[in-house]
Protein backbone atom coordinates (compact mmCIF):
# COMPACT_ATOMS: atom_id res chain seq x y z
CA UNK A 1 0.00 0.00 0.00
CA UNK A 2 1.40 2.85 -1.31
CA UNK A 3 1.69 5.83 1.83
CA UNK A 4 0.82 9.56 0.89
CA UNK A 5 1.40 12.61 3.45
CA UNK A 6 -0.54 15.67 3.14
CA UNK A 7 0.68 18.47 4.61
CA UNK A 8 -2.50 20.86 5.57
CA UNK A 9 -5.87 20.19 6.03
CA UNK A 10 -8.09 22.91 3.99
CA UNK A 11 -10.40 22.13 0.69
CA UNK A 12 -7.12 20.64 -1.51
CA UNK A 13 -5.75 18.59 1.34
CA UNK A 14 -8.46 17.08 2.56
CA UNK A 15 -10.50 16.11 -0.75
CA UNK A 16 -7.47 14.27 -1.81
CA UNK A 17 -7.14 12.65 1.43
CA UNK A 18 -10.08 11.70 1.19
CA UNK A 19 -10.09 10.54 -2.48
CA UNK A 20 -7.08 8.79 -1.81
CA UNK A 21 -8.81 6.41 1.25
CA UNK A 22 -11.66 5.81 -1.35
CA UNK A 23 -8.82 3.93 -3.34
CA UNK A 24 -7.28 2.32 -0.77
CA UNK A 25 -4.07 4.10 -0.31
CA UNK A 26 -2.29 4.79 3.17
CA UNK A 27 -2.87 8.72 4.00
CA UNK A 28 -1.52 11.26 6.51
CA UNK A 29 -2.79 14.45 6.82
CA UNK A 30 -1.11 16.76 9.13
CA UNK A 31 -3.40 19.73 10.51
CA UNK A 32 -2.61 21.99 12.92
CA UNK A 33 -5.86 22.43 14.49
CA UNK A 34 -8.66 19.27 15.66
CA UNK A 35 -11.87 19.20 14.11
CA UNK A 36 -13.24 21.38 17.45
CA UNK A 37 -10.81 24.02 16.75
CA UNK A 38 -11.48 24.41 13.25
CA UNK A 39 -15.21 24.91 13.81
CA UNK A 40 -14.70 27.26 16.73
CA UNK A 41 -11.98 29.72 15.22
CA UNK A 42 -12.77 32.75 13.05
CA UNK A 43 -13.92 32.45 9.58
CA UNK A 44 -10.79 32.22 7.19
CA UNK A 45 -12.58 32.96 3.80
CA UNK A 46 -16.03 33.15 1.19
CA UNK A 47 -15.66 29.99 -0.25
CA UNK A 48 -18.39 29.99 -2.41
CA UNK A 49 -18.34 27.03 -5.03
CA UNK A 50 -19.44 26.24 -8.89
CA UNK A 51 -21.19 23.01 -10.48
CA UNK A 52 -17.91 21.59 -11.44
CA UNK A 53 -16.40 21.76 -7.82
CA UNK A 54 -19.54 20.86 -6.09
CA UNK A 55 -19.48 17.78 -8.16
CA UNK A 56 -15.84 16.54 -7.06
CA UNK A 57 -17.53 16.23 -3.48
CA UNK A 58 -20.57 14.31 -4.49
CA UNK A 59 -18.11 12.11 -6.85
CA UNK A 60 -16.57 11.62 -3.38
CA UNK A 61 -19.13 11.04 -1.34
CA UNK A 62 -18.46 14.42 0.71
CA UNK A 63 -20.75 16.57 0.03
CA UNK A 64 -22.76 15.92 3.25
CA UNK A 65 -24.11 20.00 3.68
CA UNK A 66 -25.74 19.84 0.08
CA UNK A 67 -28.87 19.11 1.50
CA UNK A 68 -29.05 22.08 4.05
CA UNK A 69 -26.99 24.84 2.62
CA UNK A 70 -28.86 27.62 0.49
CA UNK A 71 -28.45 27.37 -3.44
CA UNK A 72 -27.64 30.30 -5.47
CA UNK A 73 -29.16 30.28 -8.90
CA UNK A 74 -27.33 33.00 -10.98
CA UNK A 75 -24.66 36.02 -11.16
CA UNK A 76 -25.65 39.70 -10.62
CA UNK A 77 -23.67 42.55 -11.57
CA UNK A 78 -24.34 46.28 -11.07
CA UNK A 79 -22.30 49.79 -11.85
CA UNK A 80 -23.81 52.04 -9.26
CA UNK A 81 -25.14 54.84 -10.03
CA UNK A 82 -26.05 58.11 -8.50
CA UNK A 83 -28.99 58.56 -6.04
CA UNK A 84 -30.00 54.93 -5.54
CA UNK A 85 -29.95 54.22 -9.42
CA UNK A 86 -27.48 51.63 -11.59
CA UNK A 87 -25.25 53.12 -14.28
CA UNK A 88 -24.90 49.45 -15.71
CA UNK A 89 -26.85 46.37 -14.41
CA UNK A 90 -27.36 42.46 -15.30
CA UNK A 91 -28.20 39.44 -14.34
CA UNK A 92 -28.46 35.98 -15.37
CA UNK A 93 -28.75 32.37 -14.37
CA UNK A 94 -26.41 29.70 -13.83
CA UNK A 95 -26.65 26.42 -15.39
CA UNK A 96 -26.28 24.56 -12.40
CA UNK A 97 -26.15 26.25 -8.60
CA UNK A 98 -23.82 26.90 -6.34
CA UNK A 99 -23.54 26.99 -3.25
CA UNK A 100 -21.16 28.05 -0.17
CA UNK A 101 -20.46 25.70 3.15
CA UNK A 102 -18.37 28.07 5.92
CA UNK A 103 -15.23 26.21 5.73
CA UNK A 104 -15.20 25.72 9.69
CA UNK A 105 -18.36 23.51 9.26
CA UNK A 106 -16.96 21.58 6.48
CA UNK A 107 -13.25 20.97 7.07
CA UNK A 108 -14.02 20.11 10.80
CA UNK A 109 -16.57 17.67 9.60
CA UNK A 110 -13.92 16.35 6.70
CA UNK A 111 -11.34 15.92 9.24
CA UNK A 112 -13.63 13.39 11.77
CA UNK A 113 -14.68 11.90 8.21
CA UNK A 114 -10.98 11.31 7.20
CA UNK A 115 -10.39 9.64 10.69
CA UNK A 116 -13.81 7.85 10.53
CA UNK A 117 -12.56 6.34 6.86
CA UNK A 118 -9.37 4.71 8.19
CA UNK A 119 -7.05 8.38 8.17
CA UNK A 120 -4.31 8.98 9.71
CA UNK A 121 -4.54 12.31 10.64
CA UNK A 122 -1.22 14.15 12.54
CA UNK A 123 -2.38 16.99 14.67
CA UNK A 124 0.98 19.42 14.53
CA UNK A 125 2.24 22.96 12.67
CA UNK A 126 4.20 21.32 10.45
CA UNK A 127 7.80 23.36 9.43
CA UNK A 128 10.02 22.57 6.55
CA UNK A 129 12.29 20.30 8.45
CA UNK A 130 8.57 18.03 9.39
CA UNK A 131 7.85 17.98 5.47
CA UNK A 132 11.54 16.57 5.53
CA UNK A 133 11.03 13.95 7.46
CA UNK A 134 7.67 12.87 6.26
CA UNK A 135 9.36 12.33 3.12
CA UNK A 136 11.25 10.16 4.04
CA UNK A 137 8.72 7.87 5.18
CA UNK A 138 5.91 8.02 2.82
CA UNK A 139 6.30 7.59 -1.21
CA UNK A 140 4.84 10.79 -2.07
CA UNK A 141 4.53 14.54 0.50
CA UNK A 142 2.32 17.23 -0.80
CA UNK A 143 2.02 20.36 1.03
CA UNK A 144 -1.45 22.26 1.01
CA UNK A 145 -1.05 24.37 3.66
CA UNK A 146 -1.88 27.87 2.41
CA UNK A 147 -0.40 29.63 5.16
CA UNK A 148 3.01 29.57 7.06
CA UNK A 149 6.52 28.82 7.23
CA UNK A 150 5.40 25.73 4.97
CA UNK A 151 3.87 28.15 2.03
CA UNK A 152 7.43 29.73 1.70
CA UNK A 153 9.26 26.74 1.12
CA UNK A 154 8.12 27.09 -2.53
CA UNK A 155 10.08 29.67 -4.70
CA UNK A 156 8.01 32.63 -6.02
CA UNK A 157 7.30 32.58 -9.74
CA UNK A 158 7.74 36.00 -10.69
CA UNK A 159 7.23 35.29 -14.13
CA UNK A 160 3.29 34.07 -13.45
CA UNK A 161 2.91 36.55 -10.66
CA UNK A 162 2.37 40.42 -11.87
CA UNK A 163 1.70 41.93 -8.79
CA UNK A 164 3.91 42.07 -5.84
CA UNK A 165 2.16 43.58 -3.41
CA UNK A 166 -1.76 43.48 -2.45
CA UNK A 167 -4.38 45.20 -4.19
CA UNK A 168 -6.97 44.85 -2.47
CA UNK A 169 -7.83 45.46 1.12
CA UNK A 170 -10.54 42.46 2.26
CA UNK A 171 -12.79 42.16 4.47
CA UNK A 172 -15.81 39.50 4.98
CA UNK A 173 -18.84 39.80 7.42
CA UNK A 174 -21.42 37.09 8.10
CA UNK A 175 -25.05 37.87 8.88
CA UNK A 176 -28.49 37.09 9.35
CA UNK A 177 -31.51 38.38 8.67
CA UNK A 178 -30.54 40.26 5.33
CA UNK A 179 -33.49 40.42 2.91
CA UNK A 180 -33.18 37.34 0.20
CA UNK A 181 -32.63 38.92 -3.35
CA UNK A 182 -35.20 39.00 -5.93
CA UNK A 183 -36.02 37.42 -8.28
CA UNK A 184 -33.33 34.61 -7.68
CA UNK A 185 -30.87 34.12 -5.69
CA UNK A 186 -27.28 35.35 -6.80
CA UNK A 187 -23.84 36.51 -6.17
CA UNK A 188 -24.74 39.62 -6.36
CA UNK A 189 -21.94 41.77 -7.23
CA UNK A 190 -21.31 45.38 -7.57
CA UNK A 191 -18.25 47.60 -9.17
CA UNK A 192 -17.08 50.93 -7.93
CA UNK A 193 -14.36 51.67 -10.46
CA UNK A 194 -11.13 52.90 -8.58
CA UNK A 195 -12.61 52.32 -5.08
CA UNK A 196 -13.29 48.53 -4.93
CA UNK A 197 -15.67 46.01 -5.38
CA UNK A 198 -19.07 44.17 -3.00
CA UNK A 199 -20.21 40.88 -3.58
CA UNK A 200 -22.75 39.22 -1.29
CA UNK A 201 -24.43 35.64 -1.43
CA UNK A 202 -26.71 32.82 0.84
CA UNK A 203 -23.96 30.30 2.56
CA UNK A 204 -24.74 27.62 5.65
CA UNK A 205 -23.06 28.78 8.42
CA UNK A 206 -22.26 27.41 11.57
CA UNK A 207 -25.42 28.22 13.32
CA UNK A 208 -27.71 28.32 10.11
CA UNK A 209 -28.47 29.93 7.03
CA UNK A 210 -26.84 33.35 6.79
CA UNK A 211 -25.12 35.61 3.81
CA UNK A 212 -21.64 36.27 3.53
CA UNK A 213 -20.80 39.68 2.54
CA UNK A 214 -16.75 40.21 1.00
CA UNK A 215 -15.48 44.16 0.50
CA UNK A 216 -12.80 44.67 -1.27
CA UNK A 217 -11.18 48.27 -1.49
CA UNK A 218 -8.77 49.85 -3.44
CA UNK A 219 -5.95 50.09 -1.04
CA UNK A 220 -5.56 54.04 0.03
CA UNK A 221 -9.19 54.13 -1.22
CA UNK A 222 -12.99 54.79 0.79
CA UNK A 223 -13.25 50.92 1.09
CA UNK A 224 -9.12 50.57 2.47
CA UNK A 225 -11.21 51.68 5.97
CA UNK A 226 -10.23 48.69 8.07
CA UNK A 227 -7.66 49.67 10.33
CA UNK A 228 -9.13 50.86 13.07
CA UNK A 229 -12.08 48.44 13.52
CA UNK A 230 -11.30 46.71 17.18
CA UNK A 231 -15.00 44.33 17.44
CA UNK A 232 -17.54 43.04 16.03
CA UNK A 233 -19.87 45.22 16.48
CA UNK A 234 -17.57 47.88 15.17
CA UNK A 235 -17.16 45.32 12.08
CA UNK A 236 -20.64 45.00 11.38
CA UNK A 237 -21.32 48.70 11.72
CA UNK A 238 -18.27 49.83 9.44
CA UNK A 239 -19.58 46.90 6.95
CA UNK A 240 -23.31 48.64 7.15
CA UNK A 241 -21.54 52.18 6.47
CA UNK A 242 -19.72 51.26 3.02
CA UNK A 243 -22.90 50.31 1.84
CA UNK A 244 -24.95 53.38 2.75
CA UNK A 245 -21.96 55.56 1.65
CA UNK A 246 -21.46 53.66 -1.92
CA UNK A 247 -23.79 51.33 -2.14
CA UNK A 248 -27.07 52.60 -1.08
CA UNK A 249 -29.36 50.07 -3.10
CA UNK A 250 -27.43 46.87 -1.33
CA UNK A 251 -27.88 48.76 2.10
CA UNK A 252 -31.89 48.96 1.59
CA UNK A 253 -31.31 44.39 2.23
CA UNK A 254 -29.39 45.04 5.74
CA UNK A 255 -31.73 47.26 7.73
CA UNK A 256 -31.87 44.32 10.21
CA UNK A 257 -28.83 42.05 9.70
CA UNK A 258 -26.77 40.97 12.63
CA UNK A 259 -23.41 38.89 12.82
CA UNK A 260 -23.73 35.53 12.75
CA UNK A 261 -21.70 35.32 15.52
CA UNK A 262 -18.45 36.55 16.88
CA UNK A 263 -16.03 34.70 14.41
CA UNK A 264 -17.95 35.61 11.62
CA UNK A 265 -15.45 38.60 10.71
CA UNK A 266 -11.98 38.83 8.84
CA UNK A 267 -9.89 41.44 7.60
CA UNK A 268 -6.96 40.97 5.47
CA UNK A 269 -4.74 41.54 2.55
CA UNK A 270 -2.34 39.56 0.00
CA UNK A 271 -0.52 39.67 -2.79
CA UNK A 272 -1.78 37.19 -5.75
CA UNK A 273 1.07 34.92 -6.03
CA UNK A 274 1.89 32.06 -8.21
CA UNK A 275 4.77 29.65 -6.74
CA UNK A 276 6.95 26.66 -8.35
CA UNK A 277 5.71 23.79 -7.71
CA UNK A 278 8.79 21.71 -6.77
CA UNK A 279 10.35 21.81 -3.43
CA UNK A 280 14.13 20.14 -2.77
CA UNK A 281 14.46 19.19 0.74
CA UNK A 282 17.73 19.00 2.62
CA UNK A 283 17.36 15.52 2.74
CA UNK A 284 17.57 15.33 -1.52
CA UNK A 285 13.96 14.28 -1.61
CA UNK A 286 11.52 16.58 -3.13
CA UNK A 287 7.50 17.91 -2.11
CA UNK A 288 4.60 19.06 -3.97
CA UNK A 289 3.07 21.98 -3.74
CA UNK A 290 -1.04 22.11 -4.36
CA UNK A 291 -3.51 24.60 -3.91
CA UNK A 292 -2.88 27.80 -2.04
CA UNK A 293 0.54 27.13 -1.83
CA UNK A 294 1.05 27.40 -5.72
CA UNK A 295 -1.73 29.56 -7.08
CA UNK A 296 -3.07 32.24 -4.65
CA UNK A 297 -5.46 34.30 -5.90
CA UNK A 298 -7.58 37.23 -5.28
CA UNK A 299 -11.09 36.03 -3.59
CA UNK A 300 -12.83 38.99 -6.44
CA UNK A 301 -13.44 36.29 -8.89
CA UNK A 302 -14.70 33.49 -5.81
CA UNK A 303 -12.04 31.34 -7.31
CA UNK A 304 -10.00 29.76 -4.35
CA UNK A 305 -11.62 26.95 -3.11
CA UNK A 306 -12.88 25.85 -6.68
CA UNK A 307 -9.26 26.02 -8.09
CA UNK A 308 -8.27 23.85 -4.68
CA UNK A 309 -11.12 21.29 -5.67
CA UNK A 310 -9.90 20.64 -9.42
CA UNK A 311 -6.25 20.97 -8.23
CA UNK A 312 -7.52 17.98 -5.80
CA UNK A 313 -9.12 16.09 -8.66
CA UNK A 314 -6.20 16.59 -11.41
CA UNK A 315 -3.57 15.23 -8.78
CA UNK A 316 -5.89 12.37 -7.41
CA UNK A 317 -6.60 11.22 -10.88
CA UNK A 318 -2.43 11.77 -11.85
CA UNK A 319 -1.60 9.56 -8.49
CA UNK A 320 -3.95 6.66 -9.45
CA UNK A 321 -2.39 6.41 -12.64
CA UNK A 322 1.12 6.59 -11.33
CA UNK A 323 0.73 3.03 -10.22
CA UNK A 324 3.79 1.64 -8.72
CA UNK A 325 5.91 3.67 -10.34
CA UNK A 326 7.78 6.69 -7.94
CA UNK A 327 6.88 10.21 -7.53
CA UNK A 328 9.76 11.64 -8.92
CA UNK A 329 10.58 15.66 -9.53
CA UNK A 330 9.55 14.88 -13.02
CA UNK A 331 6.02 13.58 -12.29
CA UNK A 332 5.53 16.48 -9.74
CA UNK A 333 6.49 19.58 -12.22
CA UNK A 334 3.92 16.94 -14.70
CA UNK A 335 1.58 17.00 -12.62
CA UNK A 336 1.73 20.86 -11.96
CA UNK A 337 1.64 21.34 -15.42
CA UNK A 338 -1.32 19.27 -16.00
CA UNK A 339 -3.47 21.79 -13.28
CA UNK A 340 -1.25 24.90 -14.75
CA UNK A 341 -3.45 24.24 -18.10
CA UNK A 342 -6.48 25.17 -16.25
CA UNK A 343 -5.17 27.07 -13.51
CA UNK A 344 -3.61 29.86 -15.61
CA UNK A 345 -7.17 31.21 -16.96
CA UNK A 346 -8.25 31.32 -13.34
CA UNK A 347 -5.02 33.36 -12.85
CA UNK A 348 -5.05 35.50 -15.77
CA UNK A 349 -9.10 36.37 -15.61
CA UNK A 350 -9.12 37.64 -11.93
CA UNK A 351 -5.61 39.64 -12.28
CA UNK A 352 -7.83 41.32 -15.35
CA UNK A 353 -10.13 42.55 -12.76
CA UNK A 354 -7.02 44.21 -10.16
CA UNK A 355 -6.04 46.55 -12.76
CA UNK A 356 -8.42 49.23 -14.55
CA UNK A 357 -10.09 47.31 -16.96
CA UNK A 358 -9.00 46.83 -20.82
CA UNK A 359 -11.46 48.39 -23.56
CA UNK A 360 -13.13 45.30 -24.52
CA UNK A 361 -13.88 44.50 -20.75
CA UNK A 362 -15.93 47.29 -20.11
CA UNK A 363 -17.37 46.68 -23.79
CA UNK A 364 -18.39 43.36 -22.66
CA UNK A 365 -19.91 43.95 -19.51
CA UNK A 366 -21.95 46.81 -20.64
CA UNK A 367 -23.17 44.19 -24.14
CA UNK A 368 -23.99 41.99 -21.08
CA UNK A 369 -26.63 44.43 -19.73
CA UNK A 370 -28.51 44.57 -23.18
CA UNK A 371 -28.11 41.00 -24.56
CA UNK A 372 -29.00 37.96 -22.27
CA UNK A 373 -27.15 35.19 -24.15
CA UNK A 374 -24.01 37.51 -23.37
CA UNK A 375 -24.52 38.09 -20.25
CA UNK A 376 -25.50 34.16 -19.22
CA UNK A 377 -21.98 33.68 -20.84
CA UNK A 378 -20.30 35.52 -18.46
CA UNK A 379 -21.64 34.01 -15.67
CA UNK A 380 -21.25 30.33 -16.42
CA UNK A 381 -18.04 31.54 -17.10
CA UNK A 382 -16.97 31.37 -13.20
CA UNK A 383 -17.62 27.64 -13.45
CA UNK A 384 -14.87 26.86 -15.45
CA UNK A 385 -12.98 30.17 -16.38
CA UNK A 386 -10.66 28.72 -19.34
CA UNK A 387 -13.85 29.32 -21.15
CA UNK A 388 -13.21 33.13 -21.06
CA UNK A 389 -10.20 32.29 -23.83
CA UNK A 390 -9.73 34.07 -25.85
CA UNK A 391 -12.81 36.36 -25.67
CA UNK A 392 -12.52 38.29 -22.22
CA UNK A 393 -8.97 39.33 -23.31
CA UNK A 394 -8.69 39.99 -26.79
CA UNK A 395 -10.90 43.09 -28.29
CA UNK A 396 -11.30 41.47 -31.99
CA UNK A 397 -12.50 38.32 -30.35
CA UNK A 398 -14.56 40.15 -27.60
CA UNK A 399 -16.36 41.84 -30.39
CA UNK A 400 -17.21 38.04 -31.81
CA UNK A 401 -18.62 36.83 -29.09
CA UNK A 402 -20.97 40.00 -28.38
CA UNK A 403 -21.81 39.69 -32.00
CA UNK A 404 -22.75 35.92 -31.35
CA UNK A 405 -24.53 36.85 -28.33
CA UNK A 406 -26.65 39.09 -29.91
CA UNK A 407 -27.63 36.94 -33.07
CA UNK A 408 -28.60 33.99 -30.88
CA UNK A 409 -30.74 36.40 -28.43
CA UNK A 410 -33.03 37.33 -31.79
Amino acid sequence: MRKIAIVGGGQSGLQLGLGLLQNKYHVTVVSNRTPEQVFNRRVTSSQFMFHDSLQNERDLGINSWEKKCPITEGIAFTIPGPDKTRALFWEAKLSHYGQSVDQRVKFSGWLKEFVKRGGNLVLQDAGPQDVDAYSKSHDLVIVAAGKGEVNRMFERDASRSPFDKPMRALALTYVKNMVPRTPFTAVSFNLIPGVGEYFVFPALTVNGHCEIMVFEGVPGGPMDCWNDIKTPEQHLAKSKWVLETLMPLERERCDHIELTDENGILTGRFAPTVRKPVCKLPSGNFALGMGDVVATNDPITGQGSNTASKAAAIYLQRILERGTKPFDAQWMQESFDIFWDYAQWVVKWTNSLLVPPEPQILQLMGAASQIPPLASRIANGFNNPPDYAPWWFDAAEAEKAIQMASRSGT
